[in-house]
């Protein structure tokens, strides 16, 4: 059996040694459209701030890692097209590889707004390690940085930026922070919260032009910040292993900001002045060569339980695939690397014969803003004819908002409340009978802990606690 992987990000690698360890006489071919050896997104903010070199973004650091586990690994090529009938891929350098069984893992990418200047030099999307190499030759303490977007990714962003020390401006059209995580109230706290740690913000607002600075505006100050000291990124890296050592690499106390080389306009009028302008206004996924090849495709590849799309030797995973939550009968694009993973090792234990289903595509968000832990889980915005509660206590950074249908807890939003994370996801994704706690909830949502111990701990969740 031959086995073509489109892909080599989290989902694709996972799905090779997936099918490795299950089919070990199988062919596998993992095919991946950057030079780089496969490595992940989610390193480069450790990489941006200092505390991994680029090897530390790798998926895999054992140098012959894929040749001892016999996987072919072609680099810089990307599928032109797919032939579902002879069971073929065009790469983009005219090769065409045949298949036996496929898996779509080709991910997304950043989603270019149709500004003005969008396209000039010194304005990138943060999303490549090439990306992340211009970035950091720009992105000097005190230089101007302007970013386009604060969504979840984009407060990623957000926080590697404020390490180095630059001025940081961030332009949110939505009403709010994290709009497609967090309500108006929280949006707002931790709106509230970076500008208090010296970022600006603006919301309700967007980016309308960029053109080269006038000449006498362009001449910066040339006073450098030092970077503030390693945070949350930089523990989280640890933890999860990226690198074995901090690089150490800091910006050379003789190259201080650019020359303020760009005028950004508002909608508001305003006009800010950059070094670098980082836009991250979101991603979409990266379908477009399979138009005309049968595969049905919505916002992202139809896929079933088995992550099969409407060709069945064809699979999907990641954030390239509209997969279905078995718990809500919808189909969901969740573009977070946890769910790449599950989908991945679904997808390719059903590519070797082994019967495995996808039971739903959770909706979580953690997110560390500057020191500010925020967290989302399932249908955080409610649900018609559902009740909910809120409290929020500003002056402690505190916000916890529940949305309840019938008697299950299907959403949460909280900032500030990092005891019941993991009690908050246990419900939400258990479908738990809360019962007579419901009623509770409304009148003290902090009773969660002891709503969870009586009514889900023998109901199987009790691990998701630990999670």
């Amino acid at each position: 059996m031959k086995h073509v992987i489109l892909g080599a990000g989290p989902a694709g690698v996972i799905a090779a040694e997936t099918i490795r360890k299950h089919a070990p006489k199988d062919s596998i071919t993992l095919i991946g459209d950057e030079p780089e050896a496969p490595y992940s997104r989610m390193a480069i903010p450790y990489l941006l701030i200092g505390n991994i070199q680029e090897a530390g973004t790798h998926l895999r650091h054992t140098a012959d890692h894929f040749r001892t586990h016999r996987i072919d690994v072609m680099r810089g090529v990307r599928a032109q097209s797919v032939n579902t009938q002879a069971q073929t891929v065009t790469l983009s350098d005219g090769r065409v590889v045949p298949y036996d069984r496929l898996l779509v893992a080709t991910g997304s990418s950043p989603a270019t707004p149709p500004i003005p200047g969008v396209n000039s030099p010194g304005v990138h999307p943060c999303w490549t390690l090439a990306d992340a190499r211009a970035i950091m030759a720009l992105a000097k303490p005190g230089a101007k940085v302007v970013q386009m977007g604060a969504g979840f990714i984009g407060c990623i962003i957000m926080e590697a930026l404020a390490m180095r020390g630059v001025e940081l401006t961030v332009v949110e059209m939505g009403d709010r922070m994290v709009p497609r995580m967090m309500g108006p109230t929280a949006g707002g706290m931790i709106k509230d919260w970076c500008e208090r740690k010296g970022v600006k913000v603006y919301t309700g607002a967007r980016v309308e032009s960029i053109r080269p600075a006038p000449a006498s505006a362009s001449a910066s100050s040339s006073a450098s910040a030092s970077a503030p000291e390693t945070g949350w990124l930089g523990r989280l890296a640890a933890l999860l292993g990226f690198g074995d050592e901090p690089s150490g690499a800091t910006a050379s106390s003789g190259a201080g900001p650019g020359a303020a080389g760009l005028a950004v306009t508002l909608s508001n009028g305003q006009t800010l002045q950059a070094d670098l302008v980082i836009s991250a206004t979101g991603v979409k996924p990266n379908v477009g060569f399979l138009q005309g090849s049968g595969i049905a495709i919505k916002t992202g590849i139809v896929t079933n339980s088995q992550m099969q799309s409407s060709v069945a030797h064809i699979y999907a995973a990641g954030d390239c695939a509209e997969a279905l939550d078995l718990a809500s009968g919808t189909h969901v694009v969740s573009a977070i690397q946890p769910n790449a993973a599950d989908e991945a090792r679904i997808a390719a234990l059903n590519m070797v014969g082994q019967a495995a289903v996808l039971q739903r595509v959770p909706q979580i968000n953690v997110l560390d803003t500057l020191g500010l832990i925020s967290s989302s889980f399932g249908q955080w915005q409610g649900v018609p004819g559902g009740e909910h509660v809120e409290l929020t206590d500003r002056q402690a950074d505190r916000h916890l908002s529940l949305q309840f249908s019938g008697d299950r807890l299907v959403g949460c939003n909280s900032i500030g409340w990092t005891d019941h994370v993991g009690v908050m996801r246990g419900l939400v994704e258990g479908d738990v009978s809360l019962g007579p706690w419901k009623d509770r909830l409304l009148q003290d949502p902090t009773k969660l802990m002891e709503a969870y111990l009586d009514r889900a701990q023998g109901a199987g969740a009790h691990a998701l606690v630990k999670a």
